[in-house]
């Protein structure tokens, strides 16, 4: 997908990225770099994300950081020197790949999570930039692929519906610990008004199998309930538990996306991303898959 091909904005104009997380389960790699810089063939992760957003229609990009995140707020930077060394190169390919990055009508702006405190914590730290709108969360962890891009078809669905969208999918019931799992009345094929919501359940415990993706599109009213809430599973302030605390005032829906996710918050599925990916780059898709062939599997 490319950061140029996009919509005009829409009502969903902000999106808080939540990247103050350590990538200890990619240790030594993320030793000196943040996890969201790693690349997938040849884009880092939270590129991914945020040309998602770009193309729902999302103009201000609210990433919430950490120490040792500088390397993030530096990609979404104009590099003067490098620009000035491809243009005089006369490297005009290279040279519209670095200024795609960040075009010109989207802005970055960049706000520190002093505690790592759960998801919950980090989308309450960008309430003051967000305002009294809705906006989008994204987990760069979860990289999506799909057509059109997962995050334009919540914002559809959130067009038609004006509440919050959660993007859902069904997994093993043996996975159900690792998410926040829903259950509610199908209202069509796609998509699920939530009655319940748990974080992370044992699977006799969990209320279905439908468990959240790294997408979600939230009314302002999720803050007051994050503000209010105890915290949750693993002593953290969980954006699952102010779901729950939302789905007493207001309507939340739960949408089946069409498209894939890899869990690149793991090393088997950051590798999946990157052999599939590859396998279907315009420029390295057929070599690669004629790599592939040679390998004794």
């Amino acid at each position: 997908m490319s950061i140029k091909a996009a919509n005009h904005p829409g009502v969903v104009s902000k999106a808080i990225f939540p990247v103050a997380g350590l990538g200890t389960r990619f240790l030594p790699a993320t030793k000196a770099q943040p996890k969201e810089m790693l690349p997938v063939v040849d884009k880092p992760l939270i590129q991914y994300a945020v040309e998602e957003a770009y193309a729902a229609g999302v103009r201000e990009m609210i990433f919430v950081t950490g120490r040792h995140k500088r390397p993030i707020e530096d990609h979404f930077d104009m590099t003067f020197e490098l620009e000035v060394a491809l243009e005089q190169a006369g490297k005009e390919e290279l040279l519209e790949v670095v200024r795609s990055v960040k075009p010109d009508d989207m802005e970055c702006v960049y706000v520190r999570q002093a505690q790592a405190l759960g998801l919950g914590h980090a989308v309450l730290c960008a309430q003051r930039l967000v305002g009294n709108e809705p906006f989008a969360v994204l987990l760069a962890d979860d990289l999506m692929v799909g057509q059109p891009p997962v995050l334009q078809q919540m914002v559809e669905q959130f067009n038609d519906w004006r509440a919050s969208i959660l993007a859902v999918q069904e997994v093993p019931a043996e996975h159900t610990r690792r998410y926040g799992i829903v259950a509610g009345n199908p209202v069509n094929d796609k998509l699920l008004d939530v009655t319940r919501i748990v974080e992370k359940p044992a699977p006799e415990a969990a209320p279905s199998r439908l468990a959240v993706a790294g997408r979600y599109i939230l009314t302002p009213g999720i803050f007051r309930e994050i503000a209010n809430q105890p915290r949750g599973v693993g002593g953290e302030i969980q954006l699952t538990d102010g779901i729950a605390g939302l789905l007493r005032r207001e309507k939340v829906f739960a949408y089946r996306y069409d498209g894939k996710r890899y869990d690149c918050g793991s090393k088997e599925g950051f590798l999946q991303a990157n052999v599939e990916l590859a396998m279907a780059h315009p420029q390295l898709g057929e070599g690669f898959r004629e790599f592939l062939r040679t390998l004794e599997l």
